[in-house]
C-alpha cells in the first residue's frame, strides 16, 4: 500500500457502498407500495430509486407522499438489523485508510438516526464519522451540498478529495462538488449506467477500490 495516498480525504455514500442495505431498502419500498397503494412494486424499479431522498421519490404521489414515507420508514427501522448485511473487506479498507492518514467521512441521503443505526449494525460506527445526512443540508444528491458539507467538516477542499458511491446521483453530486468520483458496482447501481456517468474510476471489488484509494 502507498504511504502517499492520492487523496487527502475520502467521503463515502452509505447504502450500497459501505453497508449492504439493498435488500432492506427494496423490501421497504415494496412494503410501502403494498400497504398504501395496494401495488406490487417491481424490484428493479425500487432498486433504481436507491440514492435519492424519500421526499423526492414519493413527491409524485401528492397527498399520499407523507403516508408512503411513514410506511417506508416504519418498516425499514423495524427490520434494519434483520435485513442489513455487510460487504466483506470494507472494515479492513477503512482501517487501512485511517492508518495511511486519509480523512474519512460519510455523506448519505438517509436521516441521521437511521444512518447511525446502519453504521452500528455493520460495525463501522467507530471507523468512519457520519458528516452529512438528510438532516444537514436543504438540497441533496445529485446537488453537491451534502458532499461540500462533509469536506468542510473534514477541513479539506473538495478538489483534494474523492467521493465513493454506487449510484449515478453519487457521481453527479461529486462532479458538481469538484471532487473526484469512484463508482462501485456491488450496490444498487447498474454498471453500464455508472460507466456512462464517466467517473474517475469504476471498481467491481473492494480490493480494487483499496488499490485506488491507497495505491
Amino acid at each position: 500500500m502507498s504511504k502517499n495516498p492520492p487523496w487527502v480525504a475520502a467521503v463515502f455514500d452509505l447504502d450500497g457502498t459501505l453497508c449492504d442495505t439493498i435488500a432492506l431498502i427494496v423490501t421497504s419500498f415494496r412494503h410501502a407500495h403494498r400497504e398504501v397503494l395496494d401495488i406490487d412494486l417491481d424490484e428493479a424499479e425500487a432498486r433504481a430509486w436507491i440514492g435519492r431522498t424519500l421526499p423526492d421519490i414519493y413527491a409524485p404521489h401528492g397527498e399520499l407522499a407523507p403516508v408512503l414515507r411513514e410506511s417506508y420508514v416504519r418498516f425499514n427501522l423495524a427490520n434494519l438489523e434483520r435485513l442489513q448485511t455487510s460487504f466483506e473487506g470494507i472494515d479492513r479498507l477503512l482501517d487501512n485508510l485511517e492508518e495511511a492518514g486519509v480523512r474519512l467521512g460519510v455523506a448519505t441521503s438517509k436521516h441521521r438516526a437511521a444512518a447511525e443505526r446502519s453504521l452500528a449494525a455493520a460495525g463501522l460506527a467507530h471507523r468512519v464519522p457520519l458528516l452529512a445526512s438528510l438532516d444537514d443540508t436543504a438540497r441533496h444528491k445529485p446537488h453537491p451540498d451534502p458532499l461540500v458539507h462533509a469536506f468542510e467538516a473534514l477541513g479539506v477542499e473538495p478538489g483534494k478529495g474523492v467521493y465513493v458511491g454506487d449510484a449515478v446521483v453519487d457521481i453527479q453530486a461529486a462532479k458538481a462538488a469538484g471532487c473526484d468520483q469512484i463508482a462501485v458496482t456491488w450496490g444498487a447501481g447498474d454498471r453500464t449506467e455508472l460507466m456512462l456517468a464517466d467517473p474517475t474510476a469504476v471498481c467491481d471489488e473492494v480490493d480494487e477500490l483499496a488499490r485506488w484509494l491507497l495505491g
